[in-house]
């Protein structure tokens, strides 16, 4: 801002909105993007592998509870138990589960609350057996 003879020079740079931004032209179609057609990992894989790492963060000593986990991630605490629960699996199941296929859409049949249930059974022997029942 620049102040000449009792006036203001006032430089402003408009940018459009985010719904401007996000728009994209209607007459063109977009080209067919390769990692779409292989797919997107399953959902319960990325929420597994997010649990393992916040487990490994825990245990290195960056971080000290859930709760900092929550206010990092910008969930709540409820969303972070839910996901810590999957470090109990047994370790061939994580491992199972690591290596799913890339599926389109991201979409598995082992649902979240179906394998938290399997997650939450004390022995090992007991989630391997529900596992090969249930998937």
């Amino acid at each position: 801002m620049t102040v000449q003879n009792q006036t203001f020079d006032v430089k402003v740079r408009l940018q459009p909105t985010v719904r401007q931004i996000n728009r994209s032209p209607t007459k063109l179609a977009p080209a067919a993007d390769p990692a779409a057609k292989r797919g997107r990992l399953p959902r319960i894989t990325q929420v597994l592998a997010m649990a393992l790492q916040f487990q490994e963060m825990i245990e290195r000593g960056e971080i000290s509870r859930h709760a900092d986990l929550a206010r990092l991630g910008c969930v709540s605490r409820e969303r972070i138990s839910q996901m810590m629960v999957f470090t109990w699996l047994a370790p061939e199941i994580q491992e199972e589960i690591l290596r799913l296929p890339q599926m389109p859409g991201g979409r598995f049949p082992v649902s979240e609350g179906a394998l938290r249930k399997v997650a939450r059974l004390p022995m090992w022997e007991d989630q391997r057996a529900q596992w090969q029942r249930q998937f």
